[in-house]
């Protein structure tokens, strides 16, 4: 639906010059731009082809406060940020919060909680004592086990499993295929036999408010205790967190990284693609590991700010000494 740029001013704090009735609908790039289309620019030399665009309004930085414009402007200190805020203030549905919609072939268990709002998609199975928050959508063929608890204003794609007990804070996004509390990776061997025997897993997985999870990602629940992923925190695609790891605020990890068990991941930390940690091990505040590097079992990374790389993973600059060296010593030979 049209929001007026008043509206949406107010709603993402930024300075408002230009008609405030002008509505848009929708956001775009400016290429793609029609006129029921908001934009957005970071740089001032992009400023002039979003002006010449068809967008309805362009937000941008102070750069643009003094400019001549034919369109209406929409003046903040982080331009992408507030673009991103718009985009999800023009998604939301103004209307009143419905009941529940449940599709006709959904299986939901009789003793399940769904808050007003909620939508079930077609063959999604929810199991006993299940609690669903306001406004959650449960997409097409998810299986939601008993005694999960779900906030409100969730986002569950197709396909994704949630098994028994797992926790779910507010405004969580679960992209497809996602499997979540599944058991750890856990076995005692008989010394004796040589057959490996499966440790319990009995603990479980609690996601807390804003965290988004990418398709075919998997989180183990704890064996005996928890594993937790905190406020914030955005994992990609085909990420494998095992049993007992305990994950930071505003964390990101990116797509094919491998978590062993018992890992600590502390606030703030960035991982690339394809990291792989071993168990035990601490990852600390601020710390980034760049793609492909590795941590080895028991070992802790620490210094905010400061990128490590390779494997065993070292500061850059030292890794690239080191690899500086080796291409040195290959020239000899």
């Amino acid at each position: 639906m049209k929001r007026s740029l008043q509206e949406i001013a107010g709603a993402v704090e930024v300075r408002l010059q230009g008609d405030p009735s002008v509505q848009v609908s929708g956001v775009a790039s400016i290429a793609s731009a029609t006129q029921d289309d908001l934009v957005f620019v970071e740089d001032e030399k992009y400023f002039a082809p979003a002006l010449e665009s068809q967008a309805g309004a362009i937000i941008a930085g102070e750069f643009a406060a003094r400019a001549q414009s034919n369109k209406p402007l929409l003046i903040a200190s982080q331009p992408k940020l507030a673009f991103a805020r718009a985009a999800r203030f023009l998604q939301k549905d103004a209307s009143s919060v419905v009941p529940a919609s449940v599709h006709p072939t959904a299986v939901v268990a009789a003793s399940v909680r769904l808050a007003a709002g909620v939508v079930v998609g077609d063959r999604a199975v929810i199991a006993d004592h299940a609690e669903i928050g306001e406004g959650t959508h449960i997409s097409a063929g998810c299986v939601i086990g008993a005694r999960v608890k779900i906030g409100r204003n969730c986002e569950i794609y197709p396909n994704v499993t949630v098994y028994a007990a797992t926790m779910l804070g507010d405004r969580v996004i679960i992209h497809a295929g996602a499997v979540l509390g599944s058991d750890g990776f856990g076995y005692v061997r008989d010394r004796k036999t040589g057959y490996y025997e499966k440790f319990p897993q009995v603990g479980r997985l609690v996601i807390e408010d804003d965290v988004e999870i990418g398709a075919n990602a998997t989180i183990d629940r704890g064996a005996l205790d928890e594993t937790r992923i905190k406020r914030g925190t955005k994992i990609d695609n085909l990420v494998h967190i095992g049993h007992n790891c305990d994950i930071g605020e505003d964390v990101v990890i990116a797509a094919q990284t491998g978590l062993s068990g018992s890992i600590t991941i502390e606030d703030d930390v960035v991982l690339g693609g394809q990291v792989g940690i071993g168990e035990h091990a601490r990852i600390e505040e601020g710390v980034m590991l760049g793609g492909q590097g590795g941590v080895l079992p028991h070992k802790i990374l620490r210094g905010k700010g400061v990128a490590f790389w390779g494997t065993p993973a070292q500061p850059v600059r030292q890794y690239l000494k080191q690899l500086a060296a080796l291409a040195r010593f290959g020239k000899k030979e």
